[in-house]
């Protein structure tokens, strides 16, 4: 199944409430979010971490340019997260051995340190304790009072009976190909792997990709490199490596950044992820015997063995049932839960080469809640120089995707 159909078989769990519709991220501005961090930097050692805000940019195309202005190598930029592009963000970054008068001081269109301090430890990711958002929804199809009424009644259930955890679009990429990518590079499928990565027009995307994308499709791989943009390091290298080993595509592949290939797996785990939460919806809040019951306390899973001496736990969301991470330490459902997992984790027909395949770009599997729940929430009517919005504020734990709540609140799927 593609990620196209994934999204649209995605379910609401407020479905029985009218969407607001609107817009965001109409403007940059719109959607602000700032990361809270898992500890308070000591004031003490050789790490420098630096509060980064960004506009318009990508986390890593961001930690990009920071190190080509420093003169060093992007992996020894620590960071906790991956921020929105179309957005206004704050996220800490760490960089050892480094003048902090020098990442004050960096020029940098779009991007700015705001202020440092020193830790002992690189940041690593997840370190962060949770995301706060602030975000205005721009022409609503109805009005203010009655859109801010529907969301206040949707926030009521979804703090109650949680978000469902969706991963979100961003995660499966502009072209809803990030997945597809994972499953062939889990599966070992090497040449259909680079055709996906380097070629597949599709009609709507940008003109300049899809000239880049023709071009090698019709097996000129000169010009297809020139084609793309300078930015895309891993599809130019590719490239220059399938002329110099004319035209084989296993060259190609290893010279793809790594890391990369990680995110292509995790999403490809993701889109089983969703497929498994549509097929519990809307039952997000109700355990079944069989279940891994995930603890929100400590992020501990346990099998649940009598659903109905736990469920008063999962009603006060002291406890979630969970949804597959596929890989090689994900622990099976058993029961009337496995029943309707495990149907769609055999369907994705993998074999255990094909976990270690995995576990080497990091898919080593495990479990994810099914729900989470906002914090903090607050929605107000407000005016700036472009017109009325509504302003939504929350806070979401790590790993959780503010989209979830807003397709609810929205229902337009935007």
């Amino acid at each position: 199944m593609n990620n196209q159909d994934t999204k649209n078989l995605l379910p609401y769990l407020t479905a029985d409430l009218e969407g607001v519709g609107g817009a965001i991220k109409t403007h940059d501005e719109d959607f602000f979010v700032e990361e809270k961090p898992l500890y308070e930097p000591c004031g003490q050692g050789t790490h420098i971490y630096a509060l980064m805000e960004k506009k318009g940019t990508a986390t890593m195309d961001a930690l990009s340019l920071i190190a080509r202005e420093l003169g060093i190598a992007k992996r020894d930029i620590g960071y906790a997260g991956l921020k929105d592009a179309r957005a206004v963000t704050r996220q800490w970054i760490s960089i050892e051995h480094i003048d902090p008068q020098r990442l004050v001081s960096l020029d940098i269109p779009n991007v700015k340190i705001i202020k440092t301090s020193r830790h002992k430890n690189k940041l690593k990711i997840g370190h962060l304790s949770c995301n706060s958002f602030v975000i205005r929804l721009r022409d609503v199809m109805m009005p203010l009072d009655k859109a801010q009424a529907i969301i206040e009644n949707v926030l009521a259930i979804l703090v109650r009976r949680g978000v469902p955890n969706y991963f979100g679009q961003q995660r499966f990429g502009i072209r809803s190909e990030t997945h597809l990518l994972g499953e062939a590079l889990s599966k070992g499928k090497i040449d259909e792997f680079v055709d996906i990565f380097l070629g597949r027009p599709q009609k709507d995307e940008p003109e300049i990709f899809l000239a880049a994308r023709t071009l090698y499709e019709e097996g000129d791989y000169k010009k297809a490199v020139d084609a793309w943009p300078y930015s895309y390091s891993n599809q130019r290298r590719a490239l220059k490596a399938l002329i110099a080993a004319k035209g084989n595509k296993k060259k190609a592949y290893h010279v793809i950044d790594k890391h990369l290939k990680g995110f292509f797996v995790s999403a490809f785990q993701s889109d089983l992820f969703n497929q498994t939460l549509a097929a519990r919806m809307p039952d997000i809040d109700k355990l079944l015997l069989g279940d891994m019951a995930y603890k929100h306390i400590n992020g501990a899973c346990f099998r649940v063995e009598d659903a109905a001496v736990e469920q008063p736990r999962c009603d006060a969301f002291e406890i979630s049932p969970t949804g597959p991470l596929l890989g090689s330490r994900m622990t099976r459902l058993t029961g009337p839960a496995g029943e309707i997992e495990n149907s769609i984790l055999d369907g994705a027909g993998l074999n255990e080469r094909d976990f270690e395949q995995m576990a080497q770009y990091g898919g080593r599997g495990g479990r994810r809640p099914l729900r989470f729940g906002p914090r903090n929430h607050h929605v107000s009517s407000v005016q700036d120089e472009f017109g009325l919005f509504l302003e939504l504020r929350f806070e979401l734990d790590s790993g959780c995707y503010a989209t979830c709540v807003l397709r609810e609140i929205c229902k337009n799927d935007q």
